[in-house]
Order: structure tokens, then C-alpha cells, then sequence
């Protein structure tokens, strides 16, 4: 039986609630995926990092774990770091196949979350701006 996982990997923050905000997400996919097995990892500044989140998937019976990059572009991190870490992971855990996803860039989501963010402070400026103030700047 194929057991999957996943792996939302992030930076990561020196700033706690910026990491909390990372494994809120990845609990919410695992909670809207219907997926059982679903960690946050960080690059840097945060815990766990990608090969302890791997091997807790990997204590838990995972025998597949695809890793999410929590990253909108395709950068150096993606590029140079992240494959610089999944290839030991590869060899410490011979059984497990461990895959990488692309980045955020490209989805239609990030489209439409753009699109929510700027009705959102078109909402929120509307009221301000239709003072006498708004029309003399």
C-alpha cells in the first residue's frame, strides 16, 4: 500500500508567528486535501527542518513524500538549496521516494488571491477616499 505525505517547505522566520503561519497553512491543506500525513519545514529559522520532517514522515509508515515548496518563484533557494538537501535524504532513506513540486508561481490561485487582496484594500480605502481630504491630494 503506497502511504503519501507531504511537506510544505517554507524559508522560514526568526519571527515565531511568521513560522505558526506556515504550519497553520499546511494544516489547513492536509484538513481540505482529506491527506493524513501533512508537515511545515524550514529551510532556516524555523523547526523542523526538511530532513527531520521527512523522518518523522518516514517513522510514520510514509513510503512516498512530496515536498510543497511554500515559495512563489522558482529562486536560488529552489534552484541550488533545496535539491542540495533532498539528495542525502534520498540516501538516508532508500525505501522512501521523496518529490518535489514547482513554486507558487503559476497557479491560477495566486492570480485570484492578488485579485482578493487588491478588492479587499479597494474595499477598505473606499470609504476613506470619498472624503473632501481624498479629493485635494
Amino acid at each position: 500500500m503506497n502511504t503519501n505525505a507531504y511537506v510544505v517547505f517554507a524559508h522560514g522566520s526568526s519571527v515565531e508567528s511568521a513560522n505558526d503561519a506556515v504550519r497553520m497553512v499546511a494544516s489547513d491543506m492536509a484538513a481540505r486535501g482529506g491527506f493524513d500525513l501533512v508537515r511545515a519545514a524550514f529551510l532556516e529559522g524555523g523547526r523542523p527542518d526538511l530532513s527531520h520532517a521527512v523522518a518523522e514522515l518516514a517513522a510514520l509508515g510514509a513510503d512516498r513524500v512530496v515536498v510543497v515548496p511554500y515559495f512563489l518563484t522558482l529562486g536560488l533557494h529552489l534552484q541550488r538549496d533545496l535539491p542540495r538537501l533532498i539528495e542525502p535524504l534520498r540516501t538516508t532513506h532508500p525505501g522512501l521516494t521523496i518529490e518535489v513540486t514547482g513554486p507558487l508561481d503559476g497557479h491560477p490561485g495566486m492570480v485570484d488571491a492578488l485579485v482578493d487582496r487588491a478588492r479587499e484594500s479597494r474595499a477598505s480605502l473606499q470609504p476613506a477616499c470619498e472624503s473632501k481630504a481624498c479629493e485635494q491630494s
